[in-house]
């Protein structure tokens, strides 16, 4: 696995990975976003590459403020490639060059509450939950909201 810049030869891979009805639920309709991934530039994004074939889309935001820096992470992944362990190497990679390459200490993700595989596979990586964030995102129906689980990892949590 590895961790590649997005680039405009990833567009169509990525796209169709989120258009996937697994993906969709969580990231709502890619033709929401006509310029995605490029619409964020509060964002760092890069393709998750197996084999040199797209398998997902993983990035980063970074608190620059030095009373509260830290970076937070959010990702995806192809349905057809879950239960492989493709997941935790993703994060554990991002965690790793967040905390040595870019100097972070802590880092936050914050996954649907009842997404618990994604919930697994951070905890395997290190994070810790810190609670719940009631009503916290809107649901990709744009009608309702649904509560997130915070979690954190301090630079000595990293397994």
């Amino acid at each position: 696995m590895t961790l590649t810049p997005v680039t405009e030869a990833h567009v169509a891979d990525l796209r169709r990975i989120r258009a996937t009805a697994e993906v969709g639920a969580r990231w709502g309709s890619v033709d929401d976003s006509p310029t995605w991934p490029f619409d964020d530039p509060t964002t760092t994004c890069f393709t998750v590459l197996e084999g040199g074939v797209v398998r997902g889309f993983v990035q980063y935001g970074e608190e620059e403020d030095p009373m509260y820096r830290h970076a937070s992470v959010d990702l995806f992944l192809d349905p057809a490639a879950h239960g492989r362990g493709l997941g935790t190497d993703t994060v554990r990679t991002m965690a790793r060059h967040l905390l040595h390459d870019r100097g972070h200490h802590r880092l936050v993700i914050d996954p649907a509450v009842d997404n618990d595989a994604a919930i697994r596979c951070y905890k395997a990586v290190g994070f810790r939950e810190v609670g719940v964030m009631r009503g916290y995102e809107r649901d990709t129906d744009g009608e309702s909201w649904h509560d997130g689980l915070l979690m954190d990892l301090l630079a000595e949590d990293l397994t």
